[in-house]
């Protein structure tokens, strides 16, 4: 499982030689692209189709399909170098969820991150290998605000949202803890007397939240029943689907 923000405002934004840049690093360059980045004279026809590679490149780093097609690559690359064989490592195409809402994006972080926990092969969020949570975990107790190469919380404003998770890092943290603790097995039906304050702020109650948690791969959208409806034409449906979490 992974949860992708798709800052497309950005990549908009980059210029040619970012673009490139970033592209190349999992692909081979073309040759005209390797005159382009030497600064080498090109002809109107080579700049235009130089100009038109580099367009369909910035295209495809705003892409879902685009973006787990080379993972996919690279972790069939991996397995069949430590199994010594060939082949695809997946058997079929990935699915995919819109998170419409706040509520939405709380919950689907807390499902992937506690996902070891879940399996019984880790005993809490910071032991829990290859998840975000573990990550930003070390990274505070490193000193630093932030992990590498992770979306960045951005509390919670009033007014004027920065580009970040919608959330505190500290209250996530808090939530993924408290909600960890009450989906092991030895613990089902007990729900601890200190609810995270994340949760108020969301507007949900301690039976919504696990219903929402545990129902969260459920449909191709989530969120609110308004979120839903809004996002129905930019998503080219007509037809309310999706899980539909409870309004607060």
């Amino acid at each position: 499982h992974v949860v992708l923000h798709i800052n497309a405002e950005k990549t908009k934004k980059l210029s040619q030689h970012e673009v490139v840049e970033r592209w190349l690093a999992f692909h081979q360059a073309p040759s005209l692209i390797k005159r382009f980045v030497q600064g080498d004279e090109l002809s109107e026809s080579e700049a235009e189709k130089c100009c038109d590679m580099i367009e369909v490149w910035r295209e495809r780093l705003m892409s879902i399909s685009w973006f787990m097609r080379l993972l996919n690559q690279h972790i069939a690359s991996e397995a069949n170098r430590e199994d010594k064989c060939t082949g695809h490592f997946w058997e079929g195409r990935f699915k995919s969820q819109a998170l419409l809402d706040e509520k939405a994006l709380a919950a689907a972080m807390a499902y992937v991150d506690l996902n070891p926990v879940r399996a019984a092969i880790a005993k809490n969020p910071e032991t829990s290998e290859y998840t975000s949570v573990k990550t930003r975990i070390e990274s505070l107790q490193n000193g630093k605000a932030s992990a590498p190469c992770l979306f960045p919380f951005a509390g919670n404003p009033k007014e004027n949202m920065p580009d970040g998770i919608p959330f505190r890092l500290m209250d996530y943290l808090e939530l993924v803890d408290w909600t960890g603790r009450q989906c092991r097995e030895d613990k089902r039906g007990h729900i601890d007397c200190r609810i995270p304050d994340i949760l108020e702020r969301l507007g949900f109650e301690s039976a919504e939240w696990f219903d929402t948690y545990a129902q969260v791969e459920r449909g191709t959208m989530v969120g609110a029943e308004p979120s839903i409806k809004a996002a129905l034409p930019l998503l080219g449906r007509k037809r309310l689907c999706g899980f539909r979490i409870p309004a607060s």
